[in-house]
């Protein structure tokens, strides 16, 4: 114990030692709340929204012009941009002219598709409760297809949630020299406190031909283009109006067919009609409940498959909308690798649906510092699997200008008579952001409670980072219990898998974790690089009793060129003291406990992502454990503007290891494509070969979206063994209606 708490202080004061530096930097702000305000006006006449610049705009102020933000911030845009707004009773209009030489790059028409980003673009965003927490933003690319998103702050870091979904309007019309777009947002699809008369607004519009990005508001390239931080003032001269009517209802209706191959009792397809329900109800206008009845997520992108040569479960993203919608407010504690609440625990075991009952969710702010959210779930029972009660409570009190208090609450617990199972986290963080969002930090303190009432159940450490024009540093210190459970959570390091035994053995750790990049920009403007520069990051692991568990030392130099292609070469070295007998490569003699070290080089190219042919190939080399790996990564991707983005991608792994502990290549293939035949209709598929897990899979999605926010869709999917050639597991179609009123 001594020795334990010995390491603990030493690398506790190291990093405190680490950070004075960066907490008694200047907290400067270039304050652009004040510098750039827009005063907002209500229209007379009715506005209509079809790309036409009407002659009532004219009287509206104009945000221009806009700033150079990367690859260089200094200056003003080449392309000129401007934008008005205006308002009536129910909907905030928007404005935007986006000048060219008429060459525009529309990578999809597919709503909230990432190639949203690769596309000419005008992005609208907002902070109306005007605390720099959270906030929305509405975008249109020059094809006309619309993305939406939830903004919030990860320490100094906006994440952008674009499984956001809510209804409104645009219009985009295209022109020989420029290209205009028209936005119409709904009051009741915003939160806001409508005696609020400043919001944050920013503007962001993309110059894809020549890899520049531009804003309204003119910050440090280091802070993304829609920090909340450096957004203007969008300011009311009188009282937001209300939002209008409180609540939405979205019911569904769903026919399936599903064959269970390996069911034997199963000799033809089961055929089933669900119905159910979604519920949007504004409690106040900065805080609503969202309500489901019976879900369905049949229309959920389908899980990328993925290699895994680790010694620990790897956790596929969440996909399913109701659970990533306002998730920031739950999801937004612990750090890397240790996650108290992940949804994906919730509704599914071992990747198997666990049907869902219903479920209720409470999110948005009390007060303009204060945020919560509260959410309950109940599942139904599930073969050996009992039903449970899941329940999450979280708020948010905002500090010190941008700083944060925050505490969860997570029970789970068996339902039913006598049902006694229960497993809860409990957790408490403060993220101190400064000023200028250059520093931050977060201390947590976190613990785990089952019906095993059992010790070492404890969870706590720091992580922040501070970031400059040419310095990206970060930090990460955790102390793990071996009994900080997180059955509604991710904590993989925790458990590891005994090879011989075949158990899981629960080893608690220490984890260090710094990371430093610098980088040069060129100082001619004829260079063709944005910028390059090194970068190392290094992740030691140490057991309770103060020795080695695992090194990670990593070294790496990277060039952005201004085409948009990049290139990187890595050196990476590593030392494990492995703690149980591990197997990687399947039935193979497991490698026995023994220090291993090895390193690997690697080299990685990006092409120029505008380009109608696109692709990347990354290759790496050295040794595994006590044997060598080889592994070859290519993407590639054609774009036949603007309806059609079809990918391939191949991940190929050689693995030897001496004597009879195994040697075998690992192929993953995988085939996607995304047809837009409008702004409305699109057809996405999928296939996917996994030599690993012995896999062949296919998934096809029809959506057409008939009407605002309510979609048809066809499905489906199609899953093989490939080990005797291609033997069916299951099949499945579904069709779906749902309708937004």
């Amino acid at each position: 114990m001594n020795v334990k708490m010995g390491v603990t202080r030493l690398i506790v004061v190291l990093s405190i030692a680490m950070l004075v530096p960066f907490v008694s930097s200047g907290q400067d702000s270039l304050d652009t709340r004040n510098r750039f305000n827009y005063t907002i006006q209500r229209t007379i006449q009715p506005i209509k929204v079809d790309g036409v610049i009407d002659n009532l705009w004219e009287k509206f102020d104009t945000a221009s012009p806009f700033y150079n933000h990367t690859p260089t911030d200094m200056g003003f845009s080449e392309l000129k941009t401007e934008v008005k707004i205006t308002y009536d009773d129910k909907f905030i209009f928007v404005l935007g002219i986006c000048h060219d030489k008429g060459k525009r790059v529309v990578q999809t028409l597919q709503r909230d598709n990432t190639g949203y980003y690769r596309s000419d673009h005008l992005t609208f965003a907002i902070d109306p409760i005007g605390n720099k927490q959270n906030g929305f933003m509405f975008g249109v690319n020059a094809g006309g297809a619309q993305f939406e998103g939830s903004l919030s702050l990860d320490g100094t870091s906006v994440e952008n949630a674009i499984v956001w979904d809510n209804k409104w309007y645009s219009k985009v019309k295209e022109y020989d020299d420029y290209w205009v777009v028209e936005y119409a947002i709904p009051f009741r699809t915003l939160r806001y406190n409508s005696k609020n008369r400043n919001w944050g607004v920013g503007f962001v519009r993309p110059d894809i031909q020549n890899n520049k990005l531009t804003t309204w508001t003119e910050f440090p390239r280091n802070f993304g283009a829609d920090d909340m931080n450096y957004m203007g003032t969008l300011h009311w001269k009188e009282d937001v109006p209300n939002n209008g009517r409180p609540f939405s209802v979205i019911p569904y209706s769903t026919v399936s067919s599903v064959r269970e191959f390996n069911d034997s009792e199963q000799t033809s397809a089961n055929k089933d009609f669900k119905v159910g329900l979604d519920a949007k109800l504004n409690i106040t206008s900065s805080l609503n409940l969202d309500v489901t009845i019976n879900p369905d997520f049949s229309n959920a992108d389908v899980d990328q498959q993925v290699t895994n040569l680790t010694r620990f479960n790897i956790f596929l993203p969440e996909r399913r909308n109701f659970f990533l919608e306002n998730n920031d407010i739950f999801s937004n504690f612990g750090g890397w690798g240790i996650e108290p609440f992940f949804s994906r625990r919730i509704g599914l075991n071992n990747g198997q649906i666990v049907p869902i009952d219903y479920g209720m969710r409470i999110t948005g702010n009390l007060a303009k510092k204060t945020r919560i959210g509260a959410l309950h779930i109940r599942t139904e029972g599930y073969e050996s699997l009992e039903a449970q009660n899941f329940t999450v409570g979280a708020v948010q009190q905002q500090v010190l200008d941008k700083s944060v208090v925050k505490a969860l609450v997570i029970d789970k617990q068996e339902a039913g008579n006598g049902a006694n199972s229960y497993s809860r986290n409990l957790g408490l963080e403060f993220a101190y952001v400064g000023k200028n969002g250059k520093f931050n930090n977060t201390f947590r303190l976190h613990s785990s409670h089952t019906d095993e009432q059992l010790d070492d159940n404890f969870y706590y450490g720091f992580n922040g980072n501070y970031n400059t024009r040419r310095i990206r540093s970060g930090w990460t210190f955790d102390v793990v219990g071996e009994n900080y459970i997180t059955e509604v959570g991710i904590n993989p390091r925790l458990e590891n898998y005994n090879a011989e035994t075949d158990e899981l053995v629960r080893i608690g750790f220490i984890k260090f974790n710094p990371y430093f990049r610098y980088l040069f920009y060129p100082k001619k403007e004829e260079s063709v690089l944005n910028w390059h520069g090194s970068r190392t990051w290094h992740v030691v692991h140490f057991n309770h009793d103060g020795s080695l568990n695992e090194t990670e030392n990593n070294l790496a130099y990277d060039f952005s060129f201004k085409n948009t292609a990049s290139l990187t070469a890595d050196v990476r070295y590593r030392q494990i003291n492995l703690p149980l007998p591990t197997s990687f490569l399947g039935d193979f003699t497991p490698l026995p406990v023994s220090n291993y070290t090895f390193t690997q080089f690697g080299l990685e190219y990006s092409t120029d992502n505008r380009k109608q042919i696109r692709g990347d190939i990354r290759t790496s080399y050295g040794e595994f454990f006590n044997g060598h790996r080889f592994n070859l990564l290519l993407n590639g991707n054609i774009r036949i503007q603007p309806w059609g983005n079809f990918g391939l991608s191949y991940n190929y792994n050689n693995v030897k290891l001496p004597a009879d502990f195994g040697e075998r290549e690992i192929h993953l293939l995988r085939f996607n494509s995304n047809i837009s035949f409008s702004t409305n209709m699109f057809l996405t598929g999928v296939a996917q070969y996994n030599t690993q897990s012995d896999n062949f899979s296919v998934f096809s999605r029809f959506q057409w979206r008939y009407l605002p926010m309510s979609d048809l869709f066809l499905i489906y999917t199609d899953n093989y063994n490939t080990i005797n050639g291609l033997q069916p597991n299951n099949r499945g179609f579904v069709l779906k209606l749902t309708y937004w009123f």
